[in-house]
């Protein structure tokens, strides 16, 4: 059987994620895609960073951020009256920056693709720049928006390094499906950790074929789409 607990916990960490990430990344991507500004290149890089760094390297310092020897994890202790390591929130917050550039490129490509006439005739109507990245971007760049959305979820659902780092192995609160397959092997139980791993994959394949049928469907080509 598999273990519905984490099953449920990974896809509410999956879900609130995504949610995040979009409202934080609509406006970061369009930005980037459009201003001019020299240092938006560190900005890329900073927001490419967990692309390249280990996961445990960025959950260690996520944990030593989030520990209760940090002063945001000391504040957060005595508001709340709870750790921020090793709990569903610090979990929430390691699954925001690493899934952070997996929701910010899909759509700085998707945005940088729209037409610029479209975006001139906007700002001669006289529009805010807001009212146009909702009523011009937004529409014509909406299969990147929800490649992003795809892409987040199931890189959350599948995170690993950083959840074992900042979360811990705490059933029914950061113990997620990863978690699952990773204690199953230590405990010998393949049989367990197969069934849960054949999910995950045949999950994996669907989120494949939705991305790639996302990309067709909106016309991007191979020499135009984003790269991971």
């Amino acid at each position: 059987m598999l273990d519905w607990p984490s099953i449920a916990l990974s896809l509410q960490l999956a879900t609130v994620t995504t949610v995040i990430l979009l409202a934080v990344g609509i406006p970061l991507a369009a930005w980037l895609a459009f201003t001019h500004v020299r240092w938006a290149a560190g900005i890329e890089a900073v927001v490419a960073l967990p692309l390249v760094l280990p996961p445990t390297v960025l959950g260690y310092y996520l944990l030593v951020a989030l520990g209760n020897q940090s002063p945001l994890g000391r504040w957060w202790t005595e508001t709340t009256g709870s750790p921020l390591a090793f709990s569903f929130t610090g979990l929430l917050v390691a699954s925001i920056l690493y899934s952070l550039p997996f929701a910010v490129q899909p759509m700085m490509a998707a945005f940088a693709s729209v037409d610029r006439r479209q975006l001139e005739a906007s700002t001669v109507l006289g529009r805010r720049w807001l009212t146009t990245i909702v009523r011009v971007v937004l529409p014509a760049a909406r299969a990147g928006v929800a490649t992003a959305a795809v892409l987040t979820f199931a890189h959350t659902i599948g995170e690993f390094g950083v959840v074992l780092m900042v979360g811990g192995n705490i059933p029914g609160v950061t113990r997620t499906v990863s978690i699952d397959i990773y204690d199953d092997v230590q405990a010998f139980d393949y049989a367990a950790a197969g069934r849960t791993s054949l999910a995950l994959l045949a999950f994996s394949v669907i989120v494949l074929v939705c991305v790639y049928a996302l990309q067709r469907r909106s016309g991007v080509g191979p020499g135009r789409r984003w790269a991971l």
